[in-house]
C-alpha cells in the first residue's frame, strides 16, 4: 500500500469535513508543502524543545529536564527560541529525547502533512499516544485524518468555510501566526487550488 495520499483521498476528507478541496489543500500546502514523508520513509516531524521541557514537567522530570537542558541545550529549554532549530535533525533529537522519556519525546513532536502535536492523541481520539504515531507513521492519509481531527475538535471548520484564514491561523499555528505570514500563505494557497473540485 502507497504512503502517498491521493486527490480522491482528500476530496473525501473534505467532503466529510464540510470543507471546500480547495481549503484542504491550502492548509496541506502551508503545513507541509511537501511529502508527509522523508527520504527513509520516517514521517516528517519537528521536535519542539520547549515542549519537551513542559511535557518533562508533566512527568515530574523536574531536575532530569534541567540536566537535559544542560547535556543537550538544543533539545531541551524552557521557552521557544529559534536559534537552537537547526543544531541536529528533529529526528535525532527525538531519538535522545526518548532514551529518557518516550512519551514525553513523541508527545513534543508535530507530525506529518497537518504538523499536528502529539500531545493532542487523546483530544484527537486516539486510542494511546503510541496509536497516534504509529498512524503518522502509516500514511499521508493517516496524518490527514489527523489534520481534520484537530480542525474539528478545535471547532475550525466555520473558519475554513469562511476563508477566514487570520482567524484559522490564530487557533491552528498560535499566535505568532503573523510573524509566519500563515494567513497571507493560506490565502494565496486557496487561491492557486480553487478550481480544484
Amino acid at each position: 500500500m502507497s504512503k502517498t495520499i491521493t486527490l480522491d483521498e482528500i476530496r473525501s476528507a473534505a467532503i466529510e469535513l464540510g470543507v471546500e478541496t480547495a481549503v484542504l489543500l491550502a492548509v496541506h500546502d502551508v503545513e507541509c508543502p511537501d511529502s508527509g514523508f522523508n527520504d527513509d520513509g520516517s514521517p516528517v516531524i519537528l521536535f519542539e524543545p520547549h515542549v519537551f521541557w513542559r511535557e518533562l514537567g508533566n512527568v515530574y522530570y523536574y531536575t532530569k529536564r534541567e540536566q537535559m537542558r544542560d547535556l543537550f541545550p538544543d533539545i531541551c529549554y524552557p521557552t521557544w527560541q529559534k536559534s537552537a532549530y537547526n543544531v541536529r535533525p528533529s529526528h535525532q533529537k527525538l531519538y535522545v529525547a526518548s532514551v529518557l522519556h518516550w512519551e514525553a519525546a513523541h508527545s513534543s513532536c508535530s507530525w506529518g502533512l497537518g504538523q499536528v502535536m502529539g500531545n493532542n492523541w487523546e483530544d484527537l481520539g486516539y486510542a494511546s499516544l503510541k496509536a497516534f504515531v504509529d498512524a503518522m507513521h502509516e500514511s499521508e492519509a493517516k496524518q490527514l485524518d489527523a489534520m481534520c481531527r484537530f480542525i474539528k475538535v478545535n471547532n475550525l471548520v466555520d473558519e475554513l468555510q469562511r476563508h477566514d484564514w487570520s482567524g484559522f491561523a490564530r487557533r491552528y499555528n498560535g499566535s505568532g501566526y503573523r510573524k509566519n505570514r500563515y494567513d497571507e500563505k493560506l490565502e494565496a494557497a486557496y487561491a492557486k487550488h480553487k478550481h480544484t473540485k
